[in-house]
């Protein structure tokens, strides 16, 4: 498995990030349910995905041993977070699940996703693939727990760079990540 490095709480903003909190905050503060909230917060991503102002150049930085996590920026009271993740070539997640609702978009390269579902005979419990997703440059995609189990990677030959806001406060927690799935899986 392999964990994000971990680097200072909250990395430096753009101006076009600004404007992207200030969007975020504004579905946010509706009170919407987890769902159609990500599908709000996804609609307001999309649009400054690929844009070359909106990280910092320190942003893009990865690391070799595994996935970088900098997180942009952290609602005082937890309502959202905004994550930057660099991938190189090859890094993945863990199989997992989440503590809130999450949209990601991809800002540069591609992120390939497994999606999951638990299955149980009452007796054994086993992870089964229900979709292999690429998404690339420009495409976002959301969702919200329950039913949120996915594998994340870097399947392409260059450095991908993804968004992703959470409904909650990674700045605090440290991850998303709200459980690890060892169960046996259908994966080749």
């Amino acid at each position: 498995m392999s964990t994000p490095a971990t680097v200072p709480l909250v990395t430096a903003t753009t101006t076009r990030l600004t404007r992207l909190v200030e969007e975020v905050r504004d579905v946010v503060d509706r009170g919407l349910p987890p769902d159609l909230t990500a599908y709000l917060v996804g609609e307001r991503l999309a649009p400054h995905l690929g844009a070359a102002d909106l990280l910092t150049p320190e942003q893009y930085e990865g690391d070799p041993e595994r996935y970088r996590q900098h997180v942009l920026h952290a609602e005082r009271d937890g309502g959202f977070s905004i994550v930057a993740l660099v991938w190189l070539p090859g890094q993945k997640t863990a199989i997992h699940d989440h503590v809130a609702w999450c949209v990601t978009g991809v800002h540069q390269g591609e992120e390939h996703e497994r999606r999951f579902r638990l299955v149980s005979d009452g007796n054994t419990a086993r992870l089964v693939a229900t979709q292999d997703v690429v998404n690339r440059q420009g495409e976002v995609c959301g969702f919200a727990p329950p039913g949120d189990i996915h594998r994340v990677w870097n399947g392409g030959t260059g450095k991908a760079v993804s968004l992703h806001i959470y409904g909650a406060d990674i700045s605090r927690l440290g991850s998303s990540v709200r459980r690890v799935y060892d169960h046996r899986t259908d994966e080749a």
